[in-house]
């Protein structure tokens, strides 16, 4: 059961460079099936209508803007994004700061996640209901792990202990923005939302996400995320 009494907001961050992905364009604003990434990812939030708003911490003076229509939508706002991830999601908690409360929920979602259903971020906020902290999509890991040294393996993990997360990650406005802001004090760099979270001693929820909400990180995520997007299109 979703928390009835709170409101909930959006950040997606953007302000990354995108080194692994090796391009002069950012890769949000590559095309996937005749569409930007930034399109995609964004106008799958803009489908739940529960999104009071979202934020997009970016460089909002590039003019690649103009080629993303749900930039334009009434409830997106972008503004500037910072060194970091989470110097850029602070950004964008600040921003919602004279509209959300305390315990209002917000979800951060990477740009870079184009194939996220609806369906699924609706089951984190259903099932994470009235959590007091929060909680995040993740998935099972189907590989197995090792820990090793260099070129050498120094053992095999337990991969049932094991989750690979994903975003949107969902956690109470005051809570996340507090985290984040002590961790950054601290001269801290937290690899996601959940790892602030962990670091102020809180315990999240993790819900069963899908395995095609993929992060497109290097050029060949394109073609895996296009096909993805194809396959969703027939279910």
């Amino acid at each position: 059961m979703t928390d009835n009494q709170a409101n909930y907001w959006a950040i997606v961050p953007a302000a990354g460079v995108g080194k692994r992905f090796a391009a002069d364009i950012p890769k949000q604003f590559h095309y996937l099936n005749g569409t930007l990434v930034a399109q995609h990812s964004l106008s799958r939030l803009l489908s739940l209508s529960a999104i009071r708003a979202i934020v997009a911490p970016c460089d909002n003076s590039s003019a690649y803007w103009s080629k993303v229509p749900a930039a334009n939508d009434r409830r997106v706002r972008l503004v500037s994004g910072g060194l970091h991830r989470a110097n850029s999601v602070l950004n964008g908690l600040l921003a919602l700061e004279d509209l959300a409360a305390d315990n209002d929920w917000v979800l951060i979602h990477d740009m870079a996640r184009p194939c996220v259903t609806a369906a699924n971020i609706a089951k984190l906020m259903t099932e994470v209901g009235d959590h007091p902290v929060g909680g995040i999509l993740a998935t099972p890991i189907n590989d197995t792990l090792k820990i090793v040294d260099s070129n050498n393996i120094v053992s095999t993990v337990n991969r049932a202990q094991y989750r690979a997360a994903q975003t949107p990650q969902m956690f109470r406005f005051g809570l996340l923005k507090s985290s984040i802001q002590a961790m950054l004090d601290e001269q801290k760099i937290p690899t996601d939302e959940a790892s602030a979270i962990e670091y102020a001693g809180l315990t999240a929820m993790v819900v069963e996400g899908r395995q095609d909400n993929i992060k497109i990180t290097r050029r060949e995520d394109l073609a895996i995320a296009e096909a993805i997007m194809k396959n969703q299109e027939a279910e």
